[in-house]
């Protein structure tokens, strides 16, 4: 791969997680100086930079659900570097809940899977937004889910939260542009730990079950991610799925 990103400075918010860390990868083999956000596991963060290809990434803390941490965050990318043109939403977190149980369904948990998945999200775009349009080129990506519009999902709340995201970057692809573009870039289910409970033959069966029959892993959708960046420059405000033709 050429390094069509030299130069350019990518935060990935949620990066040492599995699609956050093989994104980071994929940015970092293409020339970005990648900033991995991690809201625990330090080690683990700070091992993922040492493994990078290139120089100069680093590992910062952050949690999207306090704006206190996310203004930090953005101060401490900034004092770094003084730039950031790519912005990756990767964080976010879920509780299984069968859709048929309303009352295991509980505000906290509904507040938890949006706080998290939505507000989180808006609240770390509006941080980083003067820094992005100061790029002139700058790109946001979403991680939603084909959960948005299929109503399958690990529960009704994070169905709603992820149809939330993406009505977001609709939005903000309107409000932020020309200067920035905004992508929603939704998996279906990924061989990763995301989902609590969820075993590996579940997720086999279910890439099984797709029309190509493949079960999509980490870096299929951090390759989506990075052509949206790199090879769509007139694409924004849309939904990419990568799931191999599950929501068919």
């Amino acid at each position: 791969m050429s390094e069509t990103l030299q130069g350019k400075v990518a935060v990935v918010v949620g990066g040492s997680g599995g699609i956050g860390a093989a994104t980071c990868h994929k940015l970092a083999t293409a020339g970005a100086t990648v900033i991995v956000g991690y809201r625990a596991g330090r080690e683990k963060a700070e091992a993922l930079v040492e493994d990078l290809p290139g120089a100069g990434h680093v590992a910062l803390p952050v949690s999207v659900t306090d704006t206190a941490s996310i203004t930090t965050f953005h101060a401490g990318v900034l004092s770094r570097f003084g730039r950031a043109d790519i912005l990756v939403n990767a964080a976010g977190t879920t509780t299984p809940v069968p859709h048929k149980d309303l009352d295991g369904l509980t505000d906290a948990i509904i507040d938890e899977v949006f706080a998290s998945n939505w507000r989180g999200v808006f609240a770390t775009i509006r941080a980083f937004a003067p820094t992005l349009r100061a790029s002139g080129q700058g790109v946001i990506i979403n991680l939603s889910s084909i959960a948005a519009y299929k109503g399958f999902g690990s529960s009704i709340a994070y169905c709603g939260a992820k149809a939330a995201l993406d009505s977001m970057t609709h939005t903000l692809a309107l409000a932020l542009s020309p200067e920035i573009r905004v992508l929603s870039v939704s998996p279906g289910m990924v061989a990763t730990g995301f989902v609590p409970g969820r075993t590996e033959a579940e997720i086999a069966k279910a890439g099984a079950a797709t029309p190509l029959g493949v079960v999509a892993q980490p870096e299929h959708v951090a390759d989506t991610i990075y052509a949206a960046i790199a090879h769509m420059p007139l694409s924004t405000g849309i939904r990419i799925a990568v799931d191999a033709g599950r929501a068919l």
